[in-house]
């Protein structure tokens, strides 16, 4: 029987177990983030730069925005064209190799991931398409006059939607002077220019500190060989400096004028960074209960069950680099916006100096610790996973680790965390269509 108990509790943990994760530095000085998956004839493939939006030129003299826009600009049309080849000639040589490109950038960072076949031929024509989309593009000038045409009428979409308008309205006040509070306007990218792409590249897509995270079906050996071909014709480049740290806010209540209907509405504040911290673990329980766990949690069930004012509620932590979002986001008549409001500060109120009660704190752990395996349970998911370990630095065991570290947080550990980086002085509302 012991000896049963034995197997069975051993069983048990390789089931558990996280993905193996090996780590090591280039020869060009990247980090790497390597997983080994040979379930599939599958190669996934991410470089990470500190090239996110936060970057962007600002105006010397107001500290406005001037040129921001180009860093997701430049992300954008990476992929545009080579010496080689143009942007029509790139999108069929990925289709006849079965390749997919992508890439992107949000505040903190610029991505390019390839997907491709782990077949001699292909996997080969990929890697090599990929390596001269990263170190030479072209950044054609009549793709970039067509980007940014689109960009711009985008951008002036977005003014007039209310959903949009609270989002940006809302970045802007709890950043107010910061580069996360920069945000692309129709002027600042009407100044980009051809030129500006080309600079942004060759100033933050180095090897420098750029992050490569592999996995599929190709041994140790092979990913380092992938990993030193793709950053080896990069500029060495040196670590960007430092963002300015955040300010907290100061609290008050923004009223937009929109003819909507409804009222949309965000509540929050700058909170807390992505770093190796418990208060992390006790955050995602808390948010989990406050707002992130659906009809579960406790606006859902205050704000929209027993009083109708809103079909959707939700509270959200975005950690970045330097302290990222906390907030509370609803959609409600405007007639009763204030009414709502009154419910969504008594609720956090109330878990602020509370905590949780136990069938709380019990039924977070045990959803969250659950869904981890659905939230690791493909290779694209296990890459986004993979490059934000290397990215912000976090332990390779993460992912082995994630379930102990949240079941072992306590009522007290959600209490005084929410506390830390929850300051009701500081909360910033904007409600666009107020009356």
């Amino acid at each position: 029987m012991r000896y049963l108990l034995a197997l069975v509790l051993l069983v048990a943990g390789q089931a558990l177990a996280g993905p193996q994760i090996q780590h090591w530095v280039a020869p060009t000085g990247a980090k790497v983030y390597f997983v080994e998956s040979r379930g599939l004839p599958i190669l996934d493939v991410q470089i990470d730069f500190v090239a996110g939006a936060a970057r962007s030129p600002a105006g010397p003299a107001t500290g406005e925005a001037d040129k921001a826009g180009v860093a997701s600009l430049t992300a954008a049309l990476i992929e545009a064209g080579t010496p080689r080849l143009n942007e029509e000639q790139i999108s069929a040589r990925l289709v006849d190799l079965g390749a997919k490109l992508s890439s992107g950038s949000d505040h903190d960072r610029a991505s390019v991931t390839l997907r491709t076949l782990s077949t001699p031929e292909e996997k080969a024509g990929a890697l090599a398409l990929l390596r001269a989309v990263l170190s030479t593009p072209t950044f054609p000038e009549a793709v970039v006059n067509r980007e940014k045409t689109r960009s711009i009428e985008a951008l002036r979409d977005a003014e007039t939607r209310p959903d949009s308008l609270v989002a940006r309205r809302f970045a802007q006040a709890i950043y107010a002077g910061h580069p996360y509070g920069r945000l692309a306007t129709p002027a600042s990218v009407a100044r980009i220019s051809r030129d500006d792409l080309v600079t942004f590249h060759r100033t933050f897509y180095v090897a420098h500190g750029a992050v490569v995270s592999i996995i599929g079906d190709v041994s140790r050996a092979e990913a380092e060989a992938i990993a030193a071909g793709l950053t080896e014709a990069l500029p060495q480049g040196a670590a960007p400096p430092p963002l300015p740290p955040v300010a907290l806010p100061k609290g008050g209540t923004i009223k937009v004028p929109h003819p909507a209907s409804q009222s949309h509405i965000r509540v929050g504040l700058p909170a807390i960074p992505r770093e190796d911290s418990p208060d992390h673990f006790a955050l995602l329980v808390g948010n989990y209960i406050l707002g992130g766990g659906g009809f579960v949690s406790r606006l859902m069930k205050e704000v929209r069950e027993k009083r109708g004012f809103a079909y959707s509620v939700y509270s959200a932590f975005s950690p970045r680099v330097l302290p990222g979002p906390f907030e509370i986001g609803l959609q409600t008549k405007r007639e009763q916006s204030a009414a709502a409001l009154k419910v969504v500060d008594e609720v956090l109120a109330g878990l602020l100096a509370e905590g949780p009660s136990a069938q709380e704190l019990a039924a977070a752990k045990k959803n969250l610790i659950d869904g981890q395996a659905l939230r690791i349970d493909s290779n694209a998911k296990l890459l986004a996973h993979l490059s934000l370990i290397g990215f912000h630095g976090l332990p390779t065991d993460y992912l082995d680790r994630f379930p102990q570290r949240v079941a072992a947080v306590t009522r007290e550990d959600v209490r005084n965390a929410l506390r830390r980086y929850i300051k009701p002085e500081h909360l910033v509302t904007v409600i666009v269509a107020a009356d």
